[in-house]
């Protein structure tokens, strides 16, 4: 070795010692190391140099050294993101739950990743760097190497551990429904259905038949049935319901939390998909039924692996088309038939009880049995609707009110329209029609929360207000279960919540669009508008409902809807502002739900709604203020969850409104 320099600094010997080989590549580069060295250090004479010129000098000379060393760390931890990354797919495509320190890491690492990226493009870009600059960065390569070191450590203890403890999914879960095993008819269609499914040819099966024919129940007893079976063939069974509006993420996401894949927020209809695919494909056998299919469905926009390529896939739909069925490359079809008049008189008397066994009362039992056609929704709603009821005149009176004619019913078939309809005629009790046809107000196969759904009632002035605001509540539940138990409402997909068969809805819609006692609705939810056009509007409309859409915009235009008293527009994400001049026709509003929606704020017109009950502004986290409501004086719910207003304007809301 050979001395190449020495330099005295207040009592410091540095000796920079080089191989012979290495001194004419480095020569100049010490030298000019070496000047500024000494620069600097006559510069600070006199001031207690020792520690902080050593540290200088120590990372000058090795400032090569740090930076060869930081790339070879940055690739340490790029290698070690590569394999905990490939064991959190390997997690999520076995359906569990990512460990949130992990998704943390791998945050931490990308934001240090691409500041180490940053600082190599930026600051070593140039050619020459004297030695006060090599000195700071190499401090700042300091840096990041200790923050690389501390992520290499904490991140290889997540190697093996990327996921939590997770439940695995049953492989088949209850579906709550009626029995078929009392049915001769429908029992042989179950059995056919189940000789299917053994069938290897057989992948893609279609259950097809008019709507309240029991579609539905079929499948789902086939459901229980495997359920019930401790050698069914599939490692998973999934349900899941389509509706007439096609909603792809809406379809998804009940297929994604059957598999316990953990909800995304702003997940993309093609990650999804691609997360779905991957759990999917590990499984060996599993079954899809999609439930109420109106229009072909792209089985790989899903994330479904198509059944001929994993021959472990089947799929079972429902459809009232048997067109549907062939769009959807079915193998075989199976049509659901009417029951017979022996198996349409039993479940008659099922639901209608012990009273068809009066004498007097028998015949005509069984002629209303007959006039439902063998459609079981038909007959469960009147058969229920006549419970009890020992009067022949009453009897007498259904029969004739099935046996005359209707006029257009929209697209419900006239034998089935006919009982729904009687029944909902003989609804009883003050404003129980009008509650029903409420419900008409929300999309197909939606789920009602049996709480707003109450304060709707109550807004509308539909529920009598009582100085105990719990006995109110109370009256509403009660109503709500006076129609579940006459077959107009069921239970919905979650507790504490209802819904409407979509036969059921479709005849409360009709009832409820040509009402001439002022109950007039007009219903455009959930069908994927992207505007509302304005003709459609008028003075004889009670209430109005676009709710779950894609609006964009509402008519900047006075609307004269004088006698609406509820308009709901709740689920329009992309909606940003309301037009001022938009609400000014809406003048007897109760109700009025702009939840879920963009708008930053609300229009001075809104003051004008001096009858208003409740607002609901629920998620419309882009929300910041609110023009002062001094003059809704009989506001009562004003819901201002997840928004961004921290204060109310003064006097906001009526004496005891609730603040949510």
């Amino acid at each position: 070795m050979k001395v190449s320099a020495v330099v005295f600094i207040d009592g410091l010997v540095s000796l920079t010692l080089q191989k012979p080989s290495e001194i004419s590549q480095n020569k100049i580069y010490s030298m000019e190391v070496l000047a500024s060295i000494v620069a600097e250090a006559v510069v600070a004479i006199g001031r207690p140099l020792f520690g902080s010129v050593y540290s200088m000098i120590k990372s000058t000379v090795k400032f090569r050294s740090y930076l060869d060393f930081l790339e070879k760390k940055k690739k340490s931890l790029m290698d070690l993101r590569e394999n905990v990354k490939t064991e959190m797919e390997s997690a999520e495509r076995e359906g569990k739950v990512l460990s949130t320190q992990v998704i943390e890491w791998l945050n931490e690492v990308e934001k240090l990743l691409i500041e180490v990226n940053q600082f190599q493009e930026v600051k070593l870009s140039r050619h020459s760097v004297n030695s006060r600059k090599r000195y700071r960065i190499s401090r700042e390569v300091e840096g990041q190497l200790k923050r690389i070191e501390w992520l290499l450590k904490s991140g290889s203890s997540h190697i093996g551990v990327v996921a939590v403890n997770y439940s695995v999914p049953r492989a088949v879960e209850h579906i709550p429904g009626p029995s078929i095993q009392d049915e001769t008819t429908a029992s042989k269609t179950l059995a056919k259905t189940v000789t299917l499914l053994s069938d290897p040819e057989v992948r893609r099966i279609g259950i097809w038949g008019m709507g309240g024919i029991g579609k539905t129940t079929l499948v789902r007893n086939l459901n229980n049935k495997l359920n019930g079976t401790s050698m069914q063939p599939f490692g998973i069974v999934i349900w899941a319901t389509v509706s007439k509006n096609l909603d792809i993420k809406k379809v998804q996401t009940q297929i994604a939390e059957r598999l316990n894949l953990e909800a995304r927020k702003g997940e993309s209809i093609e990650r999804l998909a691609g997360r779905i695919y991957q759990r999917l494909e590990i499984e060996e056998n599993f079954l899809l039924i999609l439930d109420d299919v109106w229009e072909k469905i792209d089985l790989d926009s899903l994330g479904i692996p198509l059944p001929e390529v994993h021959t472990g896939c089947k799929i079972m739909l429902t459809s009232r088309s048997r067109d549907v069925c062939r769009d959807m490359m079915t193998d075989e079809d199976v049509k659901v038939d009417v029951l017979n008049d022996e198996e349409g008189l039993q479940l008659f008397i099922r639901n209608a009880g012990k009273v068809v066994s009066l004498e007097n009362i028998r015949p005509f039992a069984e002629a209303i049995a007959r006039e439902c056609c063998g459609l079981p929704l038909a007959i469960i709603t009147m058969g229920t609707a006549m419970r009890g009821k020992t009067m022949v005149k009453l009897w007498k009176h259904a029969l004739n009110e099935l046996q005359r004619s209707v006029p257009c019913t929209g697209g419900v078939e006239d034998r089935l329209f006919k009982p729904l309809k009687w029944s909902y005629d003989s609804l009883e009790g003050k404003n129980i029609k009008p509650c029903f046809l409420y419900c008409s107000l929300f999309p197909e196969d939606f789920s009602i929360e049996i709480g707003e759904l109450v304060r709707y009632w109550l807004a509308e002035g539909l529920i009598d207000e009582h100085e105990n605001s719990e006995y109110s509540v109370n009256r509403g539940i009660a109503l709500i279960e006076n129609l579940k138990d006459s077959c107009l409402l069921e239970d919905g997909a979650r507790e504490g919540t209802v819904k409407m068969h979509d036969v059921v809805r479709d005849v409360a819609i009709w009832i409820a669009s040509s009402a001439e006692d002022g109950h007039k609705s007009l219903v455009r939810s959930g069908i994927g508008l992207n505007r509302i056009s304005a003709i459609e509007l008028s003075n004889s409309l009670k209430r109005v409902s676009f709710m779950n859409n894609k609006i964009t915009r509402l008519p900047d235009c006075v609307i004269e809807c004088a006698e609406a008293s509820t308009l709901l527009l709740q689920g329009n994400l992309p909606l940003d502002r309301i037009p001022e001049r938009f609400l000014q026709g809406f003048e007897a509003l109760r109700v009025l739900n702009i939840s879920g929606s963009r708008i930053q704020s609300l229009p001075l017109s809104l003051l004008q709604l001096g009858d208003l009950r409740a607002l609901l502004l629920r998620d419309c986290f882009y929300l910041e203020e609110l023009p002062p409501l001094e003059g809704l004086s009989r506001l009562q719910v004003l819901d201002l969850t997840a928004t961004r207003i921290r204060e109310l304007p003064r006097g906001s809301g009526g004496k005891g409104a609730d603040m949510l």
